[in-house]
């Protein structure tokens, strides 16, 4: 992914920016769509240099113009273009009207829809459906969406891949798999969560030269998740540093069987910076995980009655990993919950918060999609229709700080900007994977920063590092490779 631009718009706020940029700033429109196109040809020429075969698939609105003043570059280079428009071109209007004749007066052809050959092409110029499409998509654009996709052709989607929701990355029925994105003059958060990462592959941005006062006065609807609060919070230590300025982390988990799941919270604090990391687990782990790490301090409890003098002396705490929902599982919830330190919430924490819901102001939730929705009383699927909506849900009813994992993680707070994770993977989906971004962002906690710095670092910091240690491949990795790469992230 190239360089992207911290703040992100919904597709309407990107309208009015666009139409900012023409009638108030007198950007002609024409202009906006020759530089958009032009953009295209150029990302088209980086990523396939060696193109020959070009079909160009245009729909009946601007999106569609782009693709014509595409089709006109690539005929220009010599290149065989099939472009085929789905909506009738002879009803096209004002400006992609303009580059539709263009197109013709150069001598290109415009052809209807047909699927024949589809697959023989070098690349398919997707530029069919722009980042207004808020129903399903129906007709002859299903029609090409399917058989696109049944082609497997290398595709170049133009502002947004067809058929993916612009401002929530749900897909509307069907989309466009893309493997590279062009987007412009405001990037548009579907493209970065749920299905967005899937349908757009590789995301380019251009802001095609408009003036930066458009921006003004703009409230984004999220940010990308920073660099430099990275720089900031995870500066170099001075040199007269010692343990107990860096806190102390307490996990509690690992009903029988699932002593694991606590030890690599434990761990992942650990390297994430926290001075010192207790382990509150079951009795039987204890000598296990010792061996394992014998840098944590490992309590075996076999009730809640012992975690008080442990949580006393604990700067920050983490609930679930392994905590099962049973009598010991929910004795250890209540207890904890009783006291006002910050906290991570995580797995069946989280099932049993869903359970009895309270308010949880100093509590940092890390649901996925199936516990989110438990946590909101909906289902899984309309969670992942609009991520950015499911996590504001969370903060409004349980008033802490959110993680919502998935492809595009949400981090969401009262009162902050919601950001989204760019980094990660499809190897991260494996199990352990969450214990240690909830060991993460506790190790963040105990050292002092605030929740919504911990769950907006931890989440960058889990997904790089999960990239890092998936460079032998996506496949097979696990969690244990991620806590190994954990050190080199927090060390900016």
């Amino acid at each position: 992914m190239n360089t992207l631009p911290e703040y992100l718009y919904t597709p309407a706020q990107v309208q009015e920016l666009d139409r900012r940029a023409i009638q108030d700033h007198g950007l002609p429109g024409l202009s906006l769509m020759e530089r958009a196109g032009r953009r295209g040809w150029e990302v088209l020429l980086k990523h396939w240099p060696h193109v020959r075969r070009l079909r160009v698939l245009c729909g009946g609105g601007n999106n569609g113009g782009d693709g014509y003043v595409v089709a006109r570059l690539a005929r220009r280079a010599g290149l065989g273009v099939r472009l085929q428009a789905l909506s009738d071109p002879d009803r096209l209007n004002g400006d992609a009207a303009t580059v539709a004749r263009r197109f013709q007066e150069e001598g290109g052809q415009i052809e209807s829809w047909d699927p024949t050959g589809l697959a023989d092409e070098d690349v398919v110029v997707d530029a069919l459906l722009g980042t207004g499409l808020d129903r399903p998509v129906e007709g002859r654009y299903r029609e090409a969406l399917r058989a696109l996709k049944a082609a497997g052709v290398p595709v170049l989607a133009i502002d947004v891949p067809s058929g993916l929701n612009a401002g929530t990355g749900a897909v509307m029925g069907e989309a466009v798999e893309a493997h590279c994105t062009v987007t412009f003059i405001g990037l548009k958060p579907g493209l970065l969560t749920g299905a967005g990462p899937q349908c757009a592959g590789t995301l380019y941005f251009d802001d095609l030269g408009v003036p930066p006062e458009i921006y003004q006065d703009m409230a984004p609807v999220a940010g990308l998740c920073r660099d430099e609060l990275l720089r900031r919070c995870l500066g170099p230590r001075p040199a007269h540093a010692h343990k107990g300025q860096f806190g102390h982390a307490l996990v509690i988990g690992g009903d029988l069987g699932m002593g694991g799941a606590a030890r690599m919270a434990g761990e992942a604090a650990g390297r994430t910076g926290a001075g010192l990391v207790s382990v509150a687990t079951r009795p039987a782990h204890v000598a296990a995980l010792l061996a394992a790490r014998p840098e944590l301090m490992v309590h075996g409890l076999d009730s809640a009655e012992g975690l008080a003098p442990l949580l006393e002396k604990a700067t920050a705490w983490a609930l679930g990993p392994g905590l099962g929902q049973g009598p010991w599982g929910r004795a250890l919830w209540e207890a904890a919950l009783r006291t006002e330190h910050p906290c991570v919430l995580d797995a069946d924490a989280l099932n049993l918060l869903a359970a009895d819901p309270r308010p949880c102001p100093n509590a940092l939730l890390t649901p996925h999609p199936g516990e989110a929705a438990r946590l909101l009383g909906v289902t899984p699927a309309e969670v992942q229709a609009d991520r950015l909506a499911a996590a504001d849900a969370l903060v409004e009813r349980y008033r802490g700080a959110v993680v919502l994992k998935g492809a595009g993680s949400v981090i969401a707070a009262p009162g902050a900007l919601p950001r989204l994770v760019t980094a990660g993977n499809p190897g991260m989906a494996s199990g352990g994977m969450g214990d240690v971004l909830t060991g993460v962002v506790l190790g963040l906690l105990a050292q002092g920063l605030s929740a919504v710095e911990a769950a907006e670092l931890g989440a960058l910091v889990h997904a790089r590092a999960a990239d890092r240690a998936a460079r032998a491949g996506e496949r097979g990795l696990l969690a244990g490779d991620v806590l190994m790469a954990l050190r080199a992230e927090v060390n900016p």
